[in-house]
């Protein structure tokens, strides 16, 4: 199967990318279970721009954006790339408000929210199901352009590349192999322009935020090509997912409680009643999630309590209903009046502010791979992710990674000179016969990643995860070669993969920077402000 462009992922960069593309030739994206099930789809609080100037707040501007993004990275962005993604900022905007996204606005004037690290309102919102509105849009346009087909149900297995097939002359891509979720056949899908935007990696932990397919899918295949991943040490722990013991299901234990909730003067509390924030920052609850989720996880530890709370009850009857609608039915329905008691919380894993490696295109080193969105690593959130930048990021390096995708050579059939590709290489075709097995290492690797991987770390720690999923991914490897491949293999092969990454990155990084805290080394360290970069030779 061949097309011009291959995407694999529906959120907002692939979605945005394949709309673009299609202009150029066809377009075939990728994604395993169904396209809204992405980290777009689930995000609440919106996505950070400055508008023109009749549109934004007084005062802001875009060098205020960037000084708060650099401030939240902790010194590790990359500044050119910042400047750059946030510069576009308005253009996004304008582009999905033509996808059909409407954004909450007053009249004529948009509906700006403010959240952690902000300086300014800037945040553009739909409710607090921004990112269904913006997901159901893109989907909806994609799939009205006849260049463009959507397959649901299917999993990318590895990348193909030259250099794999052993041509030294230049490592490119060449496609990637494909498990038919409904039929159980593996395809080869043939392209030049492979564009990986398979969103994060939460379900490598116990608690996140994320849908259940955030598995680390991309770095892992792009790992396994060889390209460089960066950054993995920095996953962001968000200091506010929904507590309940008495919740059952995936929805109630990965429930998020919006940074916008906070943004709109909703307060952290411990036990007592106490805004315990203000013994951490001056910014109160609305300091950058770093340092929100460590002193949770303090204040946790000190005093033996199962969660914090953030109080919404001062708020006017009926405020939380109108802004954050969502929000305020889904707690009721598990049973919670936000309006009449304060919200339990706990920080829960959230975003990847690492990825595979690429330039402010989207570029990685590999010809014709490309990456956007959650799964790279473009130097702009550097040690810690400001708030609501992620969408604007994917739809920004959706729109530069077209452009450099189009200069590589003119989009043409496969030629009769192209490299003959093998048939993907099968294990034994029997089928699992130990799943509870699979499962087991599952629940293992998330629970070690939670356990030792965690807000607050030590080498000791690092040291044990590392030997412990060294054997687990020997495991892994023996169940994806000696059992028919399925959906739950392919993702524990990635799962084991993507933390071992983050935990090698972690025990590079001898300093406390952003999201990183360590025990044994808890200040910065001006000689290891540099990326962490790891590649498979």
């Amino acid at each position: 199967m061949h097309s011009d462009f291959l995407v694999i992922g529906s959120g907002i960069a692939g979605l945005s990318f394949a709309i673009r593309a299609a202009e150029h030739g066809s377009v075939t994206v990728l994604t395993k279970g169904k396209p809204m099930d992405s980290n777009t789809a689930w995000a609440q609080g919106g996505i950070a721009s400055v508008l023109p100037k009749d549109l934004r707040e007084s005062g802001d501007n875009v060098e205020n954006h960037v000084a708060d993004t650099l401030d939240a990275g902790a010194g590790l962005c990359d500044v050119d790339a910042v400047r750059t993604i946030l510069s576009e900022g308005a253009q996004t905007i304008e582009e999905l408000i033509e996808c059909g996204v409407n954004f909450d606005a007053e009249g004529d004037t948009f509906s700006l929210g403010k959240e952690g690290g902000h300086s300014h309102r800037r945040i553009l919102h739909a409710k607090d199901t921004t990112g269904r509105e913006i997901a159901e849009s893109l989907i909806k346009t994609a799939r009205k352009n006849k260049n463009i087909k959507l397959l649901d149900e299917h999993f990318a297995i590895d990348l193909i590349t030259s250099g794999k097939l052993g041509m030294v002359s230049e490592d490119r891509v060449l496609g990637a192999y494909v498990l038919d979720e409904n039929s159980g056949q593996v395809h080869t899908f043939r392209s030049d322009r492979v564009i990986l935007a398979t969103g994060g990696c939460g379900k490598v932990y116990l608690y996140t935020t994320n849908p259940d397919s955030s598995t680390g899918d991309g770095v892992a295949m792009a790992w396994r090509a060889g390209a460089t991943i960066s950054n993995m040490e920095f996953v962001q722990f968000h200091p506010t997912c929904f507590f309940n013991p008495a919740a059952t299901g995936a929805e109630a234990r990965s429930f998020l409680v919006s940074e916008a909730v906070r943004g709109e003067g909703g307060i952290l509390r411990d036990e007592s009643g106490y805004a315990f924030m203000e013994k951490y920052d001056e910014r109160k609850s609305l300091a950058p999630r770093d340092i929100v989720a460590r002193a949770i996880d303090h204040e946790l530890k000190k005093t033996g309590a199962a969660c914090v709370y953030l109080d919404v009850t001062h708020k006017p009857t009926g405020f939380m209903k109108d802004r954050f609608p969502n929000i305020h039915k889904t707690l009721l329905e598990f049973g919670h009046n936000c309006e009449k008691d304060p919200i339990p919380v706990v920080p829960a894993a959230h975003y990847q502010c690492g990825g595979v490696m690429t330039d402010i295109d989207g570029r990685t080193e590999i010809r014709g791979l490309f990456a956007i969105g959650e799964v790279a690593c473009t130097g702009l959130h550097g040690a810690n992710r400001l708030a609501s930048n992620s969408l604007l990021e994917g739809h920004v390096l959706a729109r530069r990674a077209l452009e450099k995708s189009l200069n590589l050579h003119p989009v043409l059939k496969p030629s009769p000179q192209a490299p003959e590709i093998p048939e993907w290489e099968y294990g034994d075709t029997a089928p699992p016969d130990e799943m509870v097995v699979i499962y087991h290492n599952w629940d293992e690797i998330r629970r070690l990643m939670w356990d030792y991987v965690s807000i607050v770390r030590t080498s000791n720690r690092l040291d044990r995860a590392a030997n412990r999923l060294s054997n687990l991914r020997r495991e892994v490897r023996s169940f994806y070669w000696g059992h028919q491949v399925t959906p739950d293999i392919l993702e524990l092969r990635n799962l084991v993969a993507t933390a071992s990454l983050i935990v090698d990155c972690a025990l590079r990084r001898h300093e406390s920077r952003g999201i990183h805290y360590t025990l044994d080394f808890p200040e910065k360290s001006d000689q290891l402000c540099v990326p962490t970069t790891l590649r498979r030779f």
